[in-house]
């Protein structure tokens, strides 16, 4: 199963490519408002139980098959599995999901990159509070605008992975990820100086857990397996490039962490803002893009310069960590089409580019021209997040923790966590986490996609 291959050189820089695929808009859009809307701290305090008891079992079992493998995504369940149509099928998906993900989520990308251009020309300042809210809906509108924007961020994020594994990932990870704990601990610091901010600070460390229901649990689990890129088949490539000598625990509970951190972070930075101006905790998914610039502009009323620095900061980190989730997504297609179809890296990344590109294409316009098209209800835009994040990845994550508690030889899993047993504290914890790979780990992803149905 060995293979000569590029691969991450050292500790750092494998959590560094790791925690970049994990830390994106996931973080900074997606868990503040999932805080503001399922109870503040009981969700967090859920999500972290979560994260580390559940989506961490998932995370190492996608490890252990890429890095055993040392194959891309599909060739990996190819190669462990051969004489089977099903996990064939598994690995097809895994290439699937994230070309879908990363179609729309690099329009989302494009919004951050406009609305730091917005930022650095002073628009939320020069804008009275009262006409912030018009600014997105306006900039879907003009159709031309968010779609120059989605393919400047995408081919950005390209060209990163056309430089290679080492040269491209590699470098932009160790660069990127640091930046992105400075920013967003300037901004958090910021955010609970200002006055009224001690509520939102309480919102988060006081949980109240009589606004816990079961469907919290749920979201919280959902959250955390979305955030750490699981199901998609992001996990297994990236592992197929770390060395056999590599601490498999070690990496995967750094990512988590590094993860979770930079989640509870995001929320500082933006909730004790949100109640400083006497906002509402539970805007939804408008946080971002409508609610903080209304915040920035108040700010720029009595603060304008310090407004306007903390609003290009924020969403320069906004835009980083968009760029590091979309490298990973299209790394998975490219390292297909290169091992398995025998393409350059510059064609596969082309290839890639396109097909995206003019997925997104299909997606931003869900909110102009093609705004009338609705698939199950839902716009295209809506339709494809709920089909990727709702039920692909899903399905990608339960059939990965299946396999590996399953159907691999469970001296090959051992092997692999425990690098044929020179890692005693490995050896020690093996067992406590296979069982939650074979038997917890399942039943929890089951409960999402059964209360995705419900």
């Amino acid at each position: 199963m060995s293979k000569e291959r590029e691969h991450f050189a050292g500790r750092f820089a494998v959590i560094a490519a790791f925690a970049g695929s994990a830390i994106g808009l996931g973080n900074i859009w997606r868990f503040p408002y999932m805080v503001g809307q399922y109870g503040g701290a009981a969700f967090i305090l859920i999500y972290i139980a979560a994260s580390l008891l559940l989506s961490l079992p998932i995370f190492l079992s996608e490890y252990i098959i890429g890095r055993y493998a040392r194959s891309n995504a599909f060739g990996a369940m190819s190669a462990l599995a051969p004489l089977s149509k099903v996990w064939k099928c598994l690995g097809y998906l895994f290439i699937i999901t994230p070309m879908i993900v990363v179609s729309y989520y690099s329009v989302i990308g494009g919004w951050s990159l406009d609305y730091l251009v917005k930022s650095c020309t002073f628009s939320f300042i020069r804008t009275d509070a009262s006409a912030i809210s018009g600014i997105f809906p306006s900039f879907l509108a003009t159709t031309w605008e968010p779609l120059l924007f989605h393919f400047i961020f995408l081919t950005i994020s390209t060209i990163v992975v056309f430089l290679g594994v080492k040269t491209g990932i590699e470098k932009f990870s160790k660069f990127s990820i640091p930046l992105l704990f400075v920013m967003i601990v300037i901004i958090t610091v910021y955010s609970i100086s200002l006055p009224g901010s001690s509520e939102g600070i309480a919102y988060l460390v006081k949980p109240d857990f009589s606004k816990v229901t079961p469907q919290t649990f749920s979201y919280a689990l959902g959250q955390s397996f979305y955030s750490l890129s699981l199901g998609m088949g992001i996990i297994i490539t990236y592992s197929s490039y770390v060395s056999k000598n590599e601490n498999i625990f070690v990496t995967g509970l750094g990512t988590a962490i590094s993860d979770l951190l930079f989640a509870l972070l995001a929320s500082f930075a933006i909730m004790p803002a949100v109640f400083s101006v006497g906002l509402q905790p539970n805007a939804g998914p408008g946080l971002i893009f409508q609610t903080l610039p209304f915040i920035f502009s108040k700010m720029g009323e009595a603060m304008p310069l310090i407004s306007s620095v903390v609003s290009i900061l924020f969403f320069l980190t906004v835009l980083v960590a968009a760029l590091t989730s979309c490298i990973s997504l299209l790394e998975v297609g490219v390292a297909y089409l290169i091992e398995e179809k025998g393409l350059s890296r510059r064609l596969s990344c082309l290839f890639v580019y396109l097909f995206a590109g003019g997925l997104g294409v299909v997606a931003s316009l869900s909110f102009g021209p093609l705004s009338g098209v609705h698939l199950m209800g839902k716009s295209i835009f809506d339709f494809m997040d709920a089909l990727c994040c709702n039920f692909l990845m899903v399905i990608g994550g339960l059939g990965a923790v299946l396999f590996v508690g399953w159907k691999l030889n469970k001296g090959i899993v051992r092997d692999e966590f425990t690098n044929s047993e020179t890692l005693g504290f490995n050896s020690r914890v093996f067992s406590f986490f296979y069982f939650l790979m074979k038997y917890v780990a399942p039943a929890a992803v089951l409960v999402i996609l059964i209360s995705n149905f419900i």
